[in-house]
Order: structure tokens, then C-alpha cells, then sequence
């Protein structure tokens, strides 16, 4: 591992005036993705800022309804906390389906936000990846592409978005802050990360020196049920082959709001715009459920060893909206 500088700042204002316009600098909070990166010589950084202990670790409620996450709130309080376990529970299930319990501990919500693929190309710095070293082409195209992506690839790179949090987050809608040299903006989640096209080196809408200071989840869909589907090769510790996040509001036996979002599958946190489209005033059954996961796969774009997500996804697809519909429905029954 190479020598790096460590700055420790008190305020945001202190961490950007540190970090400055440098690529050769990053953030650090938990740690559990960067260090890994280091140790690999993936990433390079000449000075880590640590952020970890900034004041924005709270979770509140705003007046217009949202809920409002800070940057370095953990993974395991975000799931533990009684306002997204009520109000957000596919975010909740997400979260707990990922890593481990003492990777949680540590992970932060904005780090989570920032995760790095787990494509082995990319973490093998002996072969070729466009996103580490652009311009050098993708060994995955026509290695071992069992674990890569079907949706949003191109020929430069077809690698995972690897978070679960994040695809719950694409399916409930959130903003995001980032704070940099420039001052304060909000950017839409589902436009944060970037497809990778030409240039997977680019793979998010972050500037030089922004920091991500908060999360903030759109007001929850009233009457809603939700669901989180997980399939991966084993019951714990492992990262999705396929998985779905649902919420879904029925009324009368008919869908009136659904949102939809994908991983494992995807070069980004996936939201199912047109699985979504398709259901819009469609009976709350099997049937529509089946359509939905053909429109959601329809652009999918298999390779040697990837092909079986497609089908696989589907079923997470079909089994994720029809557990939320029913949650929808006892909600309402209990309500009534």
C-alpha cells in the first residue's frame, strides 16, 4: 500500500478547503470500501480527509414531509431507526440484506452512496478496465462475466452498481446535497450515478472537492406496501445476482402508485421506469406483475455467462411487487 497523508476536519467547510480541486485527494468516513481499494493499489490518493466526524449524523423528519439523512448517519442506525423502519421499511430491508454486521456498523450513508463495483477486473490491477485505466479496454466483456451487468452496459464496461441501500433509495426517490468549493446543490438521486458509455471512468455527478452532506428521501407514497428481494449465491455476506425494491399502493384490487428499482443487474442503481409505466391502473394480480418484469428486461443485453439474471430477475421482479401489493392490501385492511 502506498504512503498517504491523513487530514482529520471538524467541519465541512474544513474538509473542502482541505480536499481543494485535487483528484489525487479523498474523503473517508467508514472506510470499508476505500481502504480496500488502496490495499489493492486501485485508487492512489495522495491525502485522505477524514469526514467521520462531522455533526451530520441525524435522521429528522421535515415539515414538508421528506426525511432528511445525514451524510455519516451508519448503515445500521439508517436501518434501526424508527422513521424509515415505519415509513421507508424497503429501505430498511435493503440495508440489512447487505455486508455484514460489522461492516454496517461502520459503512455511512454517503459512503454507501459512493461505493465502488466489486468487478474483479476492476479490483485486478494486472488487467485491463476502462474504468480504472480508461482507454485500455474490458476484460469482462469475454472473461468471467457471471456477476456483471445485463442493463445500462456498454462496450467500454459492463460492471455492477453494487449497493443495496442505493437501490432502495432509486426506487423511493431521494435528493441529494453536495457541498463543495462552489457552495451547496441538490441533484436528483437517479441522476447522481452516471451510465458508463464511453467513459466508466466518470461514474458520478460529483465535481472536485464536493462532498455529499446529506440524503433526502421523498415523501412517503401513503398506503403503500413495500418489499425487498434479495437472490445472491448464499444467505448472508454476498452480493445480488438479482434484487428488486417495491413499493407499491394498491386501492380497490387496482395499482395506483408503484416504484420500482433493480440491482445486481445494472451498471447503476436501476429504476424500472417502464415496468412502472405498465402498471399503472392494472389490476394488483400475478398476470400484471409478469408483464411488468418483461417490460423492465426488455433492453437487457446478456453475455456468455450473465444470461441467467434476465429470467432471474424477473422473479425477483414478480415476487417483490406481489409481497408489497399484499402489504398494501393488509395495511388497508387493518385501517379499515
Amino acid at each position: 500500500m502506498r504512503n498517504f497523508a491523513l487530514t482529520s476536519a471538524p467541519a465541512p467547510e474544513r474538509a473542502i478547503a482541505a480536499h481543494g480541486p485535487r483528484r489525487e485527494a479523498s474523503y473517508i468516513a467508514g472506510g470499508t470500501t476505500l481502504i480496500d481499494l488502496i490495499k489493492l493499489d486501485v485508487l492512489r490518493p495522495h491525502e485522505l480527509i477524514d469526514v467521520s466526524r462531522l455533526a451530520l449524523d441525524e435522521v429528522e423528519r421535515l415539515a414538508d414531509g421528506r426525511l432528511r439523512i445525514g451524510a455519516m448517519v451508519t448503515n445500521t442506525d439508517l436501518a434501526h431507526h424508527p422513521l424509515v423502519r415505519d415509513s421507508y421499511p424497503v429501505l430498511s430491508q435493503a440495508i440489512l440484506a447487505g455486508a455484514s454486521t460489522q461492516i454496517r456498523n461502520l459503512a455511512t450513508t454517503g459512503g454507501n452512496v459512493m461505493q465502488r463495483t466489486r468487478c474483479p477486473y476492476y479490483r485486478d490491477v494486472a488487467a485491463a478496465c476502462n474504468r480504472r485505466e480508461p482507454g485500455s479496454g474490458c476484460d469482462a466483456l469475454h472473461g468471467i462475466n457471471r456477476m456483471h451487468a445485463v442493463l445500462g452496459v456498454s462496450e467500454a464496461c459492463i460492471a455492477t452498481h453494487p449497493s443495496d441501500m442505493c437501490v432502495a433509495l432509486a426506487a423511493l426517490g431521494a435528493s441529494l446535497t453536495l457541498q463543495g468549493p462552489d457552495g451547496t446543490r441538490e441533484i436528483a438521486f437517479n441522476d447522481f450515478h452516471r451510465l458508463p458509455g464511453e467513459h466508466p471512468e466518470i461514474e458520478h455527478e460529483l465535481a472536485d472537492g464536493e462532498l455529499i452532506t446529506h440524503v433526502t428521501l421523498d415523501t412517503p407514497v401513503a398506503g403503500a406496501g413495500a418489499a425487498y428481494l434479495k437472490l445472491r449465491d448464499r444467505a448472508s455476506y454476498e452480493f445480488a445476482l438479482a434484487s428488486a425494491a417495491a413499493v407499491v399502493a394498491v386501492e380497490d384490487g387496482v395499482i395506483r402508485d408503484v416504484r420500482l428499482a433493480l440491482g445486481g443487474v445494472a451498471t447503476k442503481p436501476w429504476r424500472a421506469v417502464e415496468a412502472e409505466q405498465a402498471l399503472d391502473g392494472q389490476p394488483a394480480a400475478i398476470s400484471s406483475y409478469e408483464m411488468a418484469a418483461e417490460a423492465a428486461l426488455q433492453d437487457a443485453v446478456p453475455r456468455e455467462h450473465n444470461a441467467f439474471k434476465i429470467p432471474l430477475a424477473r422473479q425477483a421482479i414478480v415476487r417483490a411487487l406481489r409481497d408489497a401489493a399484499t402489504a398494501s392490501e393488509a395495511r388497508q385492511g387493518v385501517q379499515g
